[in-house]
């Protein structure tokens, strides 16, 4: 019987970002507490900007935001964001989505797979993503286990599993 195996991988569906940013600067533009102060919250490139004239308020137009993506069921480990600076008389963060998994951050991963994981249990790099396999789907089951247990600084997200 061949191997099963399944992938690591760190993706973001862009349409839920698209989504979530959408509905944030709806409820920035209805909420009375962003009247008058300029607030506001879109796409700038590939990089998403928010602006508004005091700290406080670009940091919770980034709260807003945050709270949007977690109820499309995107991790904020895949949300990179800055701190305020000021630009003129606008306090702006600017934030970006983080997709792939970095060489460092896989051989950390293999390295934890090899250690705690079931002997058998093959894990390798194969550029921004890691696939492991092992005879035993059971054993599979028990690194996806492990790893869900385990706190990384990346999204994390299990796909291809055959």
């Amino acid at each position: 019987m061949a191997d099963s195996s399944f992938d690591i991988v760190s993706k973001v569906e862009r349409q839920e970002v698209d989504n979530a940013l959408n509905q944030a600067a709806k409820e920035i533009s209805q909420r009375y507490d962003f009247k008058g102060v300029g607030a506001s919250i879109s796409w700038s490139g590939e990089q998403i900007l928010m602006e508004a004239n005091s700290e406080d308020r670009v940091k919770a137009i980034l709260d807003v935001f945050q709270s949007k993506l977690i109820k499309r069921g995107i991790s904020l480990k895949a949300l990179d964001a800055g701190e305020p600076q000021l630009s003129g008389k606008e306090y702006k963060i600017f934030a970006s989505i983080k997709e792939g998994i970095s060489q460092e951050n896989a051989k950390k991963v293999a390295k934890t797979i090899r250690d705690e994981g079931p002997k058998g249990v093959k894990a390798q790099v194969q550029g921004e993503e890691l696939r492991v396999s092992s005879k035993s789907r059971d054993d599979l089951q028990a690194v996806i286990t492990l790893l869900k247990g385990k706190d990384y600084d990346f999204a994390m997200q299990f796909v291809n599993y055959r």
